[in-house]
C-alpha cells in the first residue's frame, strides 16, 4: 500500500511539540534504531519523537533490516538505543536453549547477561509480542479449538501449519512447539512462506494454523483468533528498551523517559496501532506522534 506524506509526517515529527515534564536531555545525541518491520518502525519512531521533545539531537536509524545487523549495530555503538523484546533477548542474543517462562525472571537474566555488552535494559512493560498460532473464527468453531492442546489432539488430516521460514529453523519454533505438545514433524503438513504472508494464507484457508506475532495488526482486520499456548511453550517477549550503558549514565534522565510509554503499552493497544499502519495504511510516524499526544506524553 502506497501512503502520501502528511504534514504530520513532514514537520511535525521532525520537531515534537514539547518535552514531557521534568526530562531535560539537552545536550544528548542519540542514535535510535530499529529492525524493518511495523511494529519496530512505530516503536522507533515514538523513540525518536520523544528523544527530540526532551531536547536531544536524534540520529534516525529506523527500519534496519534484520535483527542480527540492529543488534550489531548496538553492539558497535552505531545504535544508542532501539526496543527490544525479552524473549529474543535471551534466546537469540544471549544463545540460551533453556526458556525461561517467569517474565520477572527472564527480564532479570537477560538484563544481567547483556550488561557484559556494554547495554542496559530498561524495566519492560506487559506487552507481549511473542509467537503464537491463530486461525480463523469460523475455523476455530468448526474443530472446537481454544488451545495448542486442543490443536495436537486434532486428526492427522487438518494439522495443516504454515510458517515462516525463521521460525521453522529457530531455537525455540516450529518443531520444539510441536514435539512439546506430544506432536513430530511426521504429524503434521508445513507450509513454508515468506514472512508476512502466513496472515493472509491463513485467512484464506491454505492452513488451519498460522505462526503469527500476538500483536499483529492484521490478526483482528482477517478475523483470526490467536489459539492459548496453554503448557505455556513460548517465552515471554516483553517490551524493553535497550540503551548503551555508557549514554545511560551521562542522561539517566532517559529510562524515565521512557517508563510511562512502556507501563502504557499493552498487547491490545500495540494491536490497534499496527492495525493503523498495515491494514488502514497510515504512516508510523503519524501514528507515533498521535498516540504520544493522546497520551499526554508530549505538551
Amino acid at each position: 500500500m502506497t501512503r502520501k506524506p502528511t504534514l504530520k509526517s513532514t514537520v511535525l515529527a521532525i520537531v515534537a511539540t514539547g518535552p514531557l515534564a521534568g526530562i531535560d536531555l539537552d545536550g544528548a545525541s542519540v542514535s535510535v534504531g530499529s529492525k524493518n518491520f511495523t511494529e519496530q518502525i512505530l516503536l522507533g519512531k515514538m523513540a525518536t519523537i520523544l528523544l527530540k521533545s526532551a531536547g536531544a539531537s536524534v540520529t534516525d536509524m529506523t527500519n534496519v533490516p534484520g535483527a542480527a545487523t540492529s543488534r550489531q549495530a548496538q553492539l558497535d555503538g552505531d545504535i544508542d538505543f532501539q526496543w527490544e523484546y525479552t524473549g529474543n533477548g535471551w534466546i537469540n542474543y544471549l544463545g540460551h536453549d533453556d526458556p525461561i517462562l517467569d517474565p520477572d525472571g527472564l527480564y532479570r537474566a537477560v538484563r544481567d547477561g547483556d550488561r557484559a555488552n556494554g547495554l542496559e535494559w530498561l524495566s519492560p512493560g506487559a506487552m507481549n509480542n511473542t509467537y503464537g498460532f491463530a486461525t480463523p473464527e469460523a475455523t476455530a468453531q468448526r474443530l472446537g479449538v481454544h488451545s495448542l492442546s486442543d490443536v495436537a489432539a486434532l486428526p492427522k488430516d487438518e494439522l495443516t501449519f504454515c510458517v515462516e521460514s525463521e521460525f521453522a529453523s529457530r531455537n525455540g519454533g516450529f518443531e520444539p512447539m510441536l514435539e512439546a505438545y506430544g506432536l513430530s514433524p511426521t504429524d503434521v503438513k508445513k507450509s513454508v512462506m515468506d514472512t508476512g504472508a502466513v496472515y493472509q494464507a491463513t485467512a484464506d484457508g491454505a492452513c488451519n494454523f498460522g505462526e503469527v506475532f500476538t500483536t499483529a495488526g492484521r490478526i483482528k482486520s482477517l478475523n483470526l483468533r490467536v489459539l492459548e499456548d496453554d503448557l505455556p511453550f513460548f517465552p515471554k517477549y516483553n517490551l524493553s528498551g535497550v540503551v548503551r550503558q555508557d549514554l545511560l549514565d551521562e542522561y539517566p534522565q532517559i529510562e524515565d523517559l521512557f517508563a510511562p510509554v512502556v507501563a502504557e503499552l499493552d498487547d491490545d493497544t500495540m494491536m490497534d496501532l499496527n492495525a493503523r499502519i498495515d491494514v488502514d495504511g497510515e504512516e508510523p510516524v503519524d501514528v507515533a506522534l498521535d498516540w504520544l499526544e493522546e497520551k499526554g506524553f508530549l505538551s
